[in-house]
């Protein structure tokens, strides 16, 4: 395959990655925990962090504000900027540690380390951004600084009862299932190997 094949080949796969996502994303959403039901779960990650062990932490990046973006003006519209903010800068945290790592270590035991590494680190990050920046998404007078440090508190009374562990179980899970289903995906969608169809014996036909 030339080198001109191969990007067209490569761009083709990561708009198909991005479409997944914004599909899987459409179909399945909803919340883990009652008391903070805008915190919703959703797949959408498992096809970037594919395309990210396929081709990179930079690739899954671009795939990261492609779905977001996309994201964020049709299926999550009612999110807006602050969701399309929040999708960024937690999925960029979780493809750059999970897609670095995995490209130093290519193995099996270098994805579990990959991913495990990648949840913790978008779940340390989402403290981080919920803390500082999401109390001026949600204050209308970023100069009223009282109304800032009052939306602060009350994030801050999220944070580790729900902000935490919505970010693992979310990462854990999609992290759980690119670990299940990267080395059948990748062998057949990335690398375009040929679906293999069982031939019947003599005595079946």
């Amino acid at each position: 395959m030339s080198a001109r094949s191969a990007r067209i080949k490569k761009l083709a796969v990561m708009a198909m990655l991005v479409a997944l996502s914004i599909v899987l994303v459409s179909l399945v959403h909803f919340p883990i925990f009652a008391p903070v039901a805008f915190l919703e779960y959703d797949p959408a990650d498992i096809p970037i962090l594919i395309g990210t062990f396929a081709y990179g932490p930079l690739a899954g990046v671009a795939l990261t504000v492609a779905v977001s973006v996309i994201q964020g003006l049709t299926v999550s519209a009612q999110s807006g900027v602050m969701g399309i903010a929040m999708h960024i800068f937690a999925t960029t945290t979780l493809v750059l540690a999970a897609g670095t790592i995995y490209r130093v270590r290519h193995t099996r035991s270098g994805a579990v380390i990959a991913l495990a590494a990648g949840t913790l680190a978008m779940t340390g990050a989402m403290l981080v951004f919920n803390h500082f920046l999401t109390p001026y998404f949600i204050t209308n007078d970023w100069s009223d600084a009282a109304a800032v440090a009052a939306n602060r508190a009350y994030v801050d009374t999220l944070l580790f009862p729900f902000i935490l562990p919505f970010n693992l179980i979310k990462a854990g899970a999609n992290s759980a299932v690119t670990f299940l289903v990267y080395k059948t995906v990748s062998r057949y969608i990335v690398h375009g190997d040929p679906f293999a169809i069982p031939h019947k014996k003599a005595s079946e036909a």
